[in-house]
């Protein structure tokens, strides 16, 4: 018989917490957060059976159609994808968090589109930290300007980072990368943003990630399996 989700939760957690030891850290200072996209709203049930309250989407209408589907749960939704100008006001009203805001145009958006009766929507600025070309993300050099930007907007709280670094062929290697973004998280910190959250890390570098400190791990297949 295949492992269950609350299985699967259950090793991942361990896989955190062997991390954490080796990197001399409490086990409590890594949320996992669990990547539901392209799963329904039975396997999101599923995983909060075990405990799991964080979820992860990419993909906004999916997303927006299964927190409706499971509103009579106490989830935190965390939109980690990208988002076109035309679907901010969806992020605006539906989700907890926004970890891949890469320009000033689409954090305004969502400040100025968050109902005035929810909490502000918690952000973390997606930073492109190693240079691939293929991924989303502010540069390095345009990140301090971003940062003091969105940290400005009212109805949004900056917490912090994101990435998704290119794979790298060794695992020291991996944690050079992951390394230059605990860099300009603290070089932020330095410029006196109240930053606390390191989005970094998925299943196959979590290690490495929580070596050079993440704080936020965003783990999909190790977790649901594949499609």
């Amino acid at each position: 018989m295949s492992p269950s989700i609350a299985d699967n939760i259950a090793r991942v957690r361990v896989q955190i917490q062997t991390a954490c030891q080796a990197a001399g850290r409490d086990a409590d200072s890594v949320q996992l957060l669990a990547v539901s996209k392209t799963w329904g709203p039975e396997a999101v049930r599923q995983a909060h059976a075990a405990g799991q309250t964080a979820f992860g989407e990419n993909y906004i209408q999916e997303a927006v159609d299964k927190i409706t589907a499971l509103c009579d749960l106490p989830l935190v939704w965390h939109c980690i994808g990208p988002i076109q100008s035309n679907k901010t006001r969806l992020v605006a009203e539906h989700f907890d968090w926004v970890h891949s805001i890469d320009r000033l145009k689409i954090a305004q958006r969502l400040s100025e589109q968050r109902p005035e009766h929810l909490k502000p929507l918690q952000v973390c600025i997606q930073v492109n930290v190693d240079g691939g070309d293929t991924k989303s993300g502010v540069s390095p050099q345009e990140l301090p300007a971003l940062a003091q930007a969105v940290a400005a907007l009212p109805r949004l709280r900056l917490r912090g980072l994101m990435t998704i670094p290119e794979p790298a062929e060794t695992p020291e290697q991996m944690r050079a990368v992951h390394a230059q973004a605990q860099a300009l998280l603290e070089s932020l910190r330095q410029q006196g943003l109240p930053l606390d959250t390191l989005s970094m890390g998925m299943s196959a570098d979590m290690t490495e990630a929580i070596a050079e400190g993440s704080t936020m791990v965003r783990v999909g297949t190790a977790i649901f399996g594949r499609r």
